[in-house]
């Protein structure tokens, strides 16, 4: 029998594992069934395997390789794909705050007391991005030559 428990919210029931035991029971399946698949791949003989040389061979769409695989990138391509991925975070930042701001199911009172103060956190938030986007425009990191 669980006891309910005084919190500054009011009584709230007390913590039960029991509550938990589908989550635990579905990740010992997940477990046990990629553990096994692994299993069956490696231990049990499934297809057949004769390597040739032209299995063994490097396979690219379709077509057969042009030079090695050991080639070197521009150091471009890692900062576009690095700028992708500060800007694409920084915007993920955005979706909790706008669901808390503006979802229908919000706490009136959370938002009464902190709705100003985390407002002017996210126009100083977004004003930071607009502001290395603008360095890395003036850097000319977008340009390619």
């Amino acid at each position: 029998m669980a006891i309910p428990v005084q919190t500054p919210g009011g009584i709230e029931p007390a913590f039960q594992l029991a509550a938990y035991y589908p989550v635990l029971i579905y990740a010992a399946v997940v477990a046990i069934f990629a553990l096994a698949t692994i299993a069956a791949t490696h231990l049990f003989p499934f297809k057949p395997r004769k390597p040739t040389r032209v299995k063994e061979m490097p396979y690219e769409s379709g077509m057969d390789p042009v030079g090695s695989a050991r080639m070197q990138f521009d150091v471009r391509f890692y900062l576009i794909a690095i700028l992708f991925l500060v800007f694409d975070v920084e915007l993920l930042f955005l979706y909790p705050w706008a669901v808390i701001a503006f979802g229908a199911g919000g706490d009136q009172v959370w938002r009464a007391a902190f709705g100003t103060v985390v407002f002017l956190e996210i126009l100083v938030f977004i004003a930071t991005v607009v502001i290395a986007y603008v360095y890395a425009w003036k850097k000319r990191v977008f340009q390619w030559r």
